[in-house]
């Protein structure tokens, strides 16, 4: 229920039922004192606003809110953020983020997992270091069929030399995948 439907029923019970406007405000659940306060005409107070707004709107349609609040405060306008955001909202004008365009979904296909020996081989990089901190890297060679290594290369770095002759080395003694 609104704060103007609340003070309506108040006066509506005070002067249909003839209770006191203490009993009325607490049936409705309406502050006492905000009955005895003038109301307040919103659309011609916030005007100026309104007004403001709508001359930058209509240069600038797709400025969101912090951009058009800037602009007023460049020009001179005295409002705070609070009232020009609760205008911009009640205008309308606030707009939905733009959301990122998804990547298409492609059907899922099982990993192909080889039946023979020496028919797939992995290779894997992995980096770790020793207990005083200095870094090693190490070369991980596996055979897909029967998940054995076929060899393991460590070192500070493993250079492109280094890994073609591992790799020749391979080949001669087990021959090409």
């Amino acid at each position: 229920m609104t704060p103007t439907a609340k003070r309506a029923a108040v006066e509506w019970m005070v002067q249909a039922h003839r209770l006191s406007r203490s009993k009325a405000c607490r049936i409705v659940g309406y502050s006492r004192s905000a009955c005895y306060q003038p109301t307040v005409d919103w659309a011609a107070k916030d005007a100026p606003v309104i007004d403001a707004l709508n001359t930058i709107i209509a240069k600038r349609p797709r400025w969101g809110f912090w951009k058009c609040f800037k602009r007023l405060r460049k020009d001179g306008k005295p409002w705070n953020h609070k009232r020009v955001h609760r205008v911009y909202c009640d205008m309308k004008l606030n707009m939905k983020r733009r959301t990122k365009k998804r990547a298409i979904t492609r059907e899922r296909q099982p990993l192909g997992t080889a039946s023979e020996v020496n028919h797939v081989w992995a290779l894997d990089f992995m980096r770790d270091t020793m207990y005083d901190g200095r870094p090693f890297r190490t070369l991980n060679v596996i055979d897909e069929g029967n998940r054995e290594a076929l060899c393991i290369e460590c070192g500070v770095s493993i250079p492109s030399a280094r890994l073609l002759r591992t790799m020749e080395q391979l080949v001669e003694a087990y021959g090409t995948p």
